[in-house]
């Protein structure tokens, strides 16, 4: 009897071992399946683009930056005239810095671009993209050879290079994304002219390198040549749309390609990623914070051994002669942080961004990435000097210049409304009203100060730092007083309009009322 149990229970443990096995082969056998059916399908190895477009937003904004540091630290004697120093230090370096700001931003949309067509990766993809992010990470150091010596060739020819490889390999990604059409967007999968499409976006790419392969040539024979070739690679969707007009001028209508090229041309109305455009920008704004900080902790930290010889031991002594720096500091990082509030709601407003948008964006970012030089102009010299003086108006001329870009960008995106703004804001609304008063504000007032600053030359630094500190005070009232004003000028000019009609206007707009500005 114990016998038969005991037979009875082994049997019953093989036969469960058994069914085990059976269950573990039967699920590899479908995970086996699953997998070679995915393989089929093309797509076990994929995944969203998503956080590697983030992490290259990221890294492009920083390097772009980042630029200005050869520029910001460039140290001016108390004793040596600005504008003499102007001329031959800070001129040359900063119209190089410009240059290359605008070029890796023009990287940095064609990236926009490319991704807007791919919109999957595998392995490979991820790693030519990182090949992609390392040279444009080179980039600073090129620039910083351009810009500490600008009659040599070696550092316009690294920057060339860098280019040319760049363009190579961002050609390479389009290669084999259109060899694996999986990656590509739905638009595209499904079109019947990939081909022409592969054609077109390359051709496109390889602009870029072959004007960098003929600017590092003309390097050796006309220095000036290589430098306008490099300029002619950020305005090249202008002069091919312009070149494109007077074709059709000269011989008529051309030949319409097979589909609208809404993916990759040279458009200025071509549709650009708002999403990047705002990372990106966003990016920007928050390095320039960091750098200004960075200059605190780098230059206004004393050293142990003055603070014992010279202030007795007193570190709150000590701290008080850097009094003026740190004023400076937060009145600096008050106009980024208005500077980008502004920026926020401008584009809280947009729906899509063209590249001409896209190109003021960047005037206005690049203007913004000077502002760690204004920065440390405002505090290097002696008080109600002419060097003080000049210090505070290239200031404001750095601020007006990052503010009026961005009204540009408001401008332009008016006179395509329909496209680019949500109806609550186009013309004759109050936050239209609301919107354009809050960009002018920045222009306005450093304009105002610049002429102020030439009357009163003595109580320049006063009069900066105090519209530093206004601004702020000026943004929470704007909203009164621009409802004020719309309500002065209804009076005024519309004394009969029906109460309800304005009611209606109200309505119309109530559902973006909440909206934060």
């Amino acid at each position: 009897m114990g016998e038969n149990e005991d037979s009875e229970i082994i049997e019953h443990h093989v036969n469960e071992e058994m069914e085990k096995k059976r269950t573990r082969t039967g699920d590899l056998h479908t995970f086996l399946e699953s997998v070679a059916l995915s393989d089929r399908d093309g797509r076990s190895s994929t995944q969203s683009s998503h956080r590697l477009l983030a992490y290259s937003d990221a890294l492009i904004s920083i390097i772009a930056t980042v630029m200005i540091l050869p520029v910001s630290h460039i140290k001016i004697q108390p004793d040596q005239e600005l504008q003499e120093s102007l001329q031959q230090l800070l001129t040359t370096k900063i119209a190089v810095y410009l240059m290359t700001f605008l070029i890796v931003t023009v990287a940095w949309a064609a990236h926009i671009r490319l991704f807007q067509v791919i919109e999957r990766i595998d392995d490979f993809l991820a790693l030519l993209n990182l090949a992609c992010m390392m040279l444009i990470t080179f980039l600073p150091y090129t620039f910083s050879l351009m810009a500490t010596f600008p009659e040599n060739t070696l550092g316009i020819l690294l920057f060339c290079a860098c280019a040319i490889v760049i363009g190579l390999i961002q050609a390479v990604i389009v290669l084999y994304g259109f060899s694996r059409p999986y990656l590509l967007s739905n638009e595209i999968q499904i079109s019947e002219n990939r081909t022409y499409y592969k054609r077109h976006i390359l051709k496109v790419i390889l602009r870029v390198p072959l004007f960098c392969f003929f600017a590092g040539i003309f390097s050796f024979i006309f220095f000036p040549l290589s430098y306008a070739l490099l300029a002619l690679v950020i305005f090249l969707p202008y002069i091919s749309q312009s070149l494109k007009w007077c074709r059709i001028q000269a011989l008529g209508q051309l030949e319409e390609p097979p589909e609208s090229m809404l993916y990759y041309t040279y458009h200025p109305k071509e549709p650009l990623s708002k999403e990047r455009i705002e990372a990106f920008s966003d990016g920007v704004y928050a390095i320039v914070a960091t750098l200004l900080i960075l200059d605190i902790c780098e230059d206004n930290v004393p050293e142990p051994r003055e603070v014992q010889e010279k202030f007795h031991g007193s570190l709150i002594e000590a701290l008080q002669n850097f009094g003026p720096e740190y004023l400076a500091y937060f009145g600096s990082f008050v106009t980024v942080g208005l500077l980008w509030f502004v920026h926020h709601s401008l584009f809280l407003h947009v729906t899509k961004a063209t590249r001409f948008m896209g190109l003021l964006n960047t005037f206005s970012l690049a203007f913004v990435g000077g502002l760690p030089l204004a920065y440390q102009l405002t505090h290097e010299f002696a008080e109600k000097s002419r060097n003080e003086l000049e210090a505070i108006q290239i200031s404001c001329v750095i601020i007006f210049f990052a503010g009026i870009f961005q009204l540009a960008i408001w401008v332009v995106a008016l006179f395509n409304e329909r496209e680019t703004l949500h109806p609550y804001v186009r013309y004759g609304g109050k936050e239209h009203a609301f919107m354009f008063a809050k960009l002018s504000l920045y222009p306005c007032v450093a304009l105002c100060t610049f002429f102020i600053t030439c009357i009163l030359s003595q109580f320049s630094a006063p009069i900066f730092h105090l519209m530093e500190i206004g601004v702020p005070f000026a943004f929470l009232a704007l909203r009164i007083l621009v409802r004020i004003t719309l309500a002065l000028l209804r009076w005024a000019f519309c004394p009969a309009k029906p109460s309800h009609n304005a009611l209606e206007e109200d309505d119309t707009r109530l559902p973006f009322n909440d909206v934060p500005s």
